[in-house]
């Protein structure tokens, strides 16, 4: 058997046309979602949070290698590059076959079943759900702290859920019984209970976490699978910034800390109701935002409060910011551009994006 530190390898073949404009083309979308990559001509790397990834030119298209930490991960990552080179394969598209680590099965391997055991309100706009199932335990990293939930529609008697294609891509449920997925903070394992938490923050406008959160009773069933995500590393000073949708990773983050680290946290939220008690350590410094009825994503608040911030007088730091897409790029530019953070000092993700959300509740 090989060696649980080991990574995971699946290759594969891939037949298309302009493999070189290919390659650029799928550069330029990871680079504008900033993923970790490195590139020259022919070649590409990739570093993809889950594992790594290589593309490179040979005679009639391009070879692919990735690494996974596990077959869940592994599996993520090959349908995540089969479903890219696809779409930036042009017209004549690309035609991929893979090797190594190929499996079928009626699920992906970091997926799970789980069932709700209780729900209960721990703040206005804050509700918590508590799951539990069977080898659930992979979801108590302390390392990634996020899943990806499955809800299936309301009223489906069996649920159904993706599994691995035989050519690297999801096999979807139809149309009518396809499960909608989103991603969440793990908010607390107890592994004594075998049981998980997750904060849902509920919308006016339903999408389908908080939809489900409103209404489902115990027993119901949803899926779960992962981890995935970064938390935060240990820093001589650490900055949290985020809106509702990062206050359960942020609390977490807070609570887990070591009782002397230092830092600053700044919170988005819609008033002063929305507001929760914090776990954070007497030097980490929390300050809460308000949009006092401003659309969430549409104000400029974070970015002015850490435009404000007073970084510490040395170079160990981290920067730790969840928020709406657009918001997040602006962050992100500041804390590299106007504060100096190299790449490694620092985690900006877009948690969701407003135009989408206006879409979906529209």
């Amino acid at each position: 058997m090989p060696d649980e530190n080991t990574p995971l390898v699946t290759e594969a073949v891939v037949t298309v046309g302009d493999a070189a404009a290919l390659i650029v083309a799928l550069g330029d979308f990871w680079r504008s979602h900033d993923v970790d990559i490195t590139s020259e001509p022919g070649r590409l790397t990739a570093r993809l949070g889950l594992g790594e990834g290589e593309l490179e030119v040979v005679e009639g298209g391009l070879t692919a290698r990735l690494e996974g930490t596990d077959l869940g991960a592994l599996e993520l990552l090959r349908g995540y590059l089969t479903e890219s080179l696809e779409r930036f394969a042009g017209e004549r598209g690309a035609r991929i076959a893979w090797s190594g680590h190929m499996r079928e099965a009626k699920t992906f391997a970091d997926f799970r079943e789980v069932r709700l055991v209780s729900a209960r309100d721990v703040a206005p706009r804050i509700r918590r759900l508590t799951f539990t199932g069977e080898d659930i335990a992979r979801f108590g990293s302390e390392k990634d702290i996020h899943v990806r939930m499955y809800f299936p529609p309301e009223g489906l008697a069996q649920p159904e859920w993706p599994r691995p294609g035989p050519d690297g891509r999801t096999v979807w449920p139809a149309e009518e019984r396809r499960p909608e997925v989103r991603y969440y903070t793990v908010r607390r394992y107890d592994a004594g209970r075998g049981e998980i938490e997750i904060d849902f923050v509920m919308h006016a406008d339903e999408g389908p976490g908080s939809a489900f959160a409103a209404r489902a009773a115990p027993g119901s069933i949803c899926g779960m699978a992962g981890p995935v995500g970064r938390s935060a590393p240990d820093a001589g000073w650490t900055l949290f910034a985020g809106d509702e949708t990062a206050l359960p990773a942020i609390a977490r983050l807070l609570e887990t800390m070591p009782r002397d680290a230092q830092g600053a946290a700044f919170i988005e939220v819609d008033c002063a109701g929305d507001e929760i008690a914090l776990d954070a350590p007497a030097g980490v410094h929390v300050r809460w935002l308000h949009r006092r009825g401003a659309p969430a994503g549409a104000t400029d608040l974070l970015i002015s409060a850490l435009r404000g911030v007073a970084w510490p007088g040395h170079d160990d730091v981290f920067a730790w910011v969840a928020c709406e897409y657009g918001a997040s790029k602006l962050i992100r530019k500041h804390l590299r551009t106007a504060c100096g953070l190299p790449r490694e000092k620092h985690l900006v993700v877009g948690y969701w994006e407003r135009q989408t959300a206006e879409a979906e509740a529209a």
